[in-house]
């Protein structure tokens, strides 16, 4: 089947692994990420097919909670907000046929409400429990037939990056490492959520 007229928008997508799948089956695939684009000036094409979502959740995730209270007066969660308002903007002008937003546990549901969907990494294969909240407009993908062996805690994925993940950018620092590989979509996901999304 040819797909290469259906334009995948991944917004905020870092290495593109959510929208891999789509990219391997000839899908016009678009990661709109930072350094090579903004979000917030972002102005989508015409016929947008499918929307997937992931908008930093550094100022969102519970593993940075205590820190909620000093972000939102200093204006760090304004900042994390004017990201989601614009991914909300572009979905709204697109209208595609599906669309998700997706963020780590955290206060994101305060905001966008209970999302549609959770599930942890290591339901798709990936060994970790990291919980994750999907909202939006898609089918529910099915869960693996799997059991993972060995559970990592997060502390302790560093060195399975490289092993896990090929197409995983090196970032500056151990910090911003550990973050780039948390935020990583799990590739058992990625492809059940494309085939229930196609």
């Amino acid at each position: 089947m040819d797909n290469s007229n259906k334009i995948i928008l991944d917004l905020c997508g870092g290495t593109g692994s959510w929208s891999k799948p789509y990219k391997d089956a000839g899908y016009d695939v678009r990661v709109i990420t930072l350094p090579e684009y903004d979000v917030c000036q972002y102005e989508p094409p015409k016929d947008v097919y499918g929307i997937l979502a992931a908008p930093p959740c550094t100022h969102f995730s519970i593993a940075c909670n205590r820190l909620w209270e000093q972000k939102d007066k200093d204006g760090r969660t304004i900042e994390g907000l004017k990201v989601l308002i614009a991914c909300l903007k572009i979905i709204a002008k697109c209208n595609p046929k599906f669309w998700t937003i997706e963020n780590p546990v955290g206060r994101m549901k305060h905001f966008l409400g209970e999302p549609q969907y959770k599930f942890l990494a290591c339901d798709f294969g990936f060994p970790t429990k990291k919980k994750t909240y999907i909202w939006g407009n898609f089918n529910i993908p099915q869960k693996p037939d799997i059991k993972v062996e060995k559970i990592y805690k997060v502390e302790e994925i560093d060195y399975l990056a490289k092993e896990l993940f090929q197409d995983y950018r090196l970032m500056a620092t151990d910090h911003s490492k550990r973050a780039a590989i948390r935020s990583i979509t799990p590739p058992g996901f990625a492809k059940a959520f494309f085939e229930a999304n196609r």
